[in-house]
């Protein structure tokens, strides 16, 4: 990502000296500053203005949305954006026709080709060319032949983060498929029987505990929405912890404290209950006697503060290494779901924290954003 954004800054930076170049004959007006001054302002405004549309991939109506944009980066007769086959929008004089054989050739090199009054640079991703940016003036100075290519890399550089926007969040959808199929079976048949043994003796609490399992797995496996608020999510796992003291009786002990402020916060969809279903399972299940999960929220400056601990059985710090590295077995598989998912939202430092050790309980920390552009 470091990449991107340097390469980002670059071809901004080579635009903006393009276009001042252009523009250095500007009258001077002391209101607005000097004209290289103005020319930077206009030249921002049009690339930020160009940008959404091209964050949206290559299409006939993002070109459509871009062009008169990048007309005014470039200031030329006619502007257009072709992808690998018909052109996506041509705005100004002249013909496509006129040009095909030189798009053609780019599309096949790679690189910016000039003939006569038209200029065809490359749009690529990843080193492969998706399209191409056509300008056609008076003239093909060298200048313009430069501000074109150099135009062109911005822009592929917009379509390249439109990529890895669609990879980040197709990378997403899938992990949180992968944890919907690994919800526990273990877990559903034990609610279904716990539920199934108040059917004689307590019906009304058999009703109240069916409609909380209806109400778990409906969110659980609900098809809208990658991120829910911190108040959802704890509905959520309010509703798992009074199935399973169903089934554990006196043995299980909940303890919640969350700060109000934090209720409102944003966070990936299944991000904390699959952690406290982690503690109920595999910290208290094989634990004899009581055993108490410790669920906190804590309002701490620019974060939420989220803790699930255990006073269970805790496990070996190298066994949690390797299930966080992905190597783990499939009762892991939801703890290095969540550190992945985090870790491709917020960045490789908002990763969990685990402290546990055998026979010490476990203590799983996330530290959530309270205010993030993801």
């Amino acid at each position: 990502m470091n990449q991107v954004v340097v390469a980002v800054a670059g071809a901004a930076v080579l635009v903006l000296v393009c276009v001042l170049l252009a523009r250095r004959m500007l009258p001077t007006r002391r209101s607005l500053g000097s004209a290289e001054d103005r020319a930077t302002y206009e030249t921002l405004h049009a690339a930020s203005l160009a940008a959404p549309a091209l964050r949206g991939g290559l299409s006939p109506d993002s070109a459509a949305r871009c062009v008169p944009h990048v007309r005014t980066l470039l200031g030329t007769a006619t502007i257009a954006i072709t992808g690998t086959g018909d052109p996506l929008v041509w705005d100004g004089p002249g013909e496509v026709g006129d040009v095909a054989p030189l798009v053609d050739a780019v599309l096949a090199s790679g690189t910016t080709q000039v003939a006569g009054q038209a200029i065809v640079a490359p749009l690529s991703v990843e080193e492969r060319v998706v399209g191409t940016l056509v300008v056609v003036d008076d003239e093909a100075f060298a200048g313009t032949v430069r501000a074109t290519t150099e135009v062109a890399a911005w822009m592929s550089t917009q379509l390249e983060l439109a990529e890895l926007d669609k990879s980040r969040t197709a990378l997403m959808e899938a992990e949180l498929r992968a944890l919907r199929a690994q919800i526990s079976p273990h877990f559903i048949y034990n609610s279904l029987g716990a539920i199934a043994s108040f059917v004689r003796t307590d019906p009304e609490r058999a009703r109240e505990l069916l409609l909380e399992f209806a109400d778990f797995t409906r969110y659980s496996f609900r098809q809208h929405g990658d991120f829910t608020t911190l108040a959802e999510e704890l509905r959520s796992i309010e509703r798992y912890l009074v199935l399973e003291k169903a089934r554990f009786g006196d043995r299980l002990r909940v303890v919640t404290r969350v700060a109000p402020e934090v209720l409102s916060v944003r966070l990936p969809f299944l991000t904390v209950q699959p952690i406290v279903e982690n503690a109920v399972r595999h910290g208290l299940e094989a634990k004899d006697g009581t055993g108490t999960v410790t669920v906190l929220a804590l309002d701490e400056g620019t974060d939420c503060v989220i803790s699930v601990e255990d006073d269970g059985v805790g496990v070996e710090p190298e066994t949690v290494r390797s299930a966080l590295a992905g190597a783990g077995d499939v009762a892991s598989v939801g703890l290095a779901n969540v550190d992945e998912r985090l870790r491709t939202v917020y960045g490789d430092e908002r990763g969990i924290v685990v402290e546990t050790g055998p026979g010490l309980g476990t203590k799983v920390t996330l530290r959530i954003p309270k205010f993030s552009p993801a």
